[in-house]
């Protein structure tokens, strides 16, 4: 039996950018015990199946691996997985704007569709919790001897180390400048022995106007040992940001670099909505391009 799939570039305007996602758009025919090999064959940092809705008022099903494991969400699949459907006519588009609602593991995800003329294709989804917060983290010393760089170069003064999750947590650390970015060379045996899944390392040092932080997120314990785009970091780095933010009221926006030191340069658009000083949604979107189309041909039961 052989399967439609395709792959795109998300959280990216243009091909070869952004971060690879395999999607197949009926998976009702894969059997269970074969989701996570198909995962690890193609070996991007994340692969998607989409099924018929458990709600008919709902619009698709949608189970995430990477090369190692399911995830209950994340963001650059959804984002990716959206854009796809709609550009193979699998979801019905209505006009410049189409509102949808995934089923993940996390729960409902909302994403909103933009299709315009003469531009790539836009997703936004709107995260299906709200920032959750973790303060008990491992010392400065030792994430920097983790990081691989001096003690100096933490930026935890202006941005407090802290874990951050709307799904999956992530923790977050900033550095001072570009370089250090640059600079960072994971421990991974250091990862493991401080028990950090993932860490997503920023800088507000950035190049262009258009952009306010510089990003690179590691996930070698979980079969990333470094991700180009990672949604769901970036919605929960909104959620962060809006923390630690003055405002009251009001939305606001960010926009991050990620993948410009492995080659794949990615942008996401964050947002984060606060209410009374409280955040009560946060938002990230970005681009997608579908790159290939082919058919996976599912190996017979005697050879597995």
């Amino acid at each position: 039996m052989e399967i439609r799939y395709y792959t795109c570039d998300v959280f990216t305007d243009r091909p070869f950018g952004g971060n690879q996602l395999a999607v197949f758009p009926d998976a009702t025919n894969i059997p269970e015990h074969l989701l996570q090999s198909i995962a690890k064959e193609f070996n991007f940092s994340e692969t998607t199946f989409v099924y018929p809705p458990d709600n008919p008022n709902h619009t698709k099903r949608v189970r995430i691996f990477t090369p190692a494991n399911e995830l209950p969400f994340a963001g650059h699949p959804t984002i990716g997985t959206a854009i796809t459907l709609a550009t193979i006519g699998a979801i019905p588009t209505q006009g410049i704007e189409t509102k949808i609602i995934f089923e993940e593991g996390v729960g409902n995800v909302p994403v909103t569709i933009r299709l315009e003329d003469d531009k790539p294709p836009f997703a936004q989804l709107t995260a299906a919790k709200l920032p959750e917060f973790n303060d008990h983290v491992p010392s400065v010393e030792s994430l920097a001897t983790m990081l691989t760089l001096p003690r100096h170069e933490l930026d935890d003064g202006r941005f407090p180390i802290r874990y951050v999750s709307v799904g999956f947590p992530f923790l977050y650390v900033a550095v001072k400048n570009r370089q250090a970015l640059r600079n960072i060379r994971v421990n991974t045996q250091m990862m493991e022995e401080l028990k950090i899944n993932e860490v997503f390392v920023f800088t507000d040092d950035v190049e262009h106007s258009n952009v306010h932080f510089r990003a690179r997120m590691f996930a070698p314990l979980i079969g990333i040992p470094e991700d180009p785009a990672t949604g769901s970091a970036a919605a929960s780095f909104a959620g962060y940001l809006a923390a630690i933010h003055s405002t009251q009221n009001g939305t606001l926006k960010w926009n991050i670099e990620q993948g410009i030191e492995m080659g794949r340069p990615s942008t996401l658009f964050i947002e984060a909505e606060k209410k009374e000083g409280t955040t009560i949604a946060v938002r990230v979107g970005g681009n997608a391009v579908v790159m290939t189309e082919g058919n996976f041909k599912l190996p017979r039961l005697s050879v597995l």
